[in-house]
């Protein structure tokens, strides 16, 4: 994934030996730190949106439980 926002700079501490493997292994290790932090921040954005919105979600199951899909007599599949 290539992104065009802006970088800023910052001070981060990893251990030394997988630091050292990375750049053995020729890792970028600033693209490497920023996908993996994009994606933690994906998956939490996600699980703090199921967690604020679990009640709705669940009223919402339990309606089509009881009365099924609001547009279900129109469904032609």
């Amino acid at each position: 994934m290539i992104t065009t926002s802006p970088k800023k700079a910052t001070n981060i501490t990893l251990s030394a030996d997988v630091l050292n493997e990375a750049k053995a292994l020729g890792i970028n290790i600033s693209q490497a730190c920023d996908q993996f932090l994009r994606d933690l921040v994906r998956i939490e954005q996600k699980r703090r949106w199921q967690t604020d919105h679990a009640e709705f979600i669940a009223a919402y199951n339990a309606g089509v439980e009881r009365d099924g899909l609001p547009l279900d007599p129109w469904r032609s599949f």
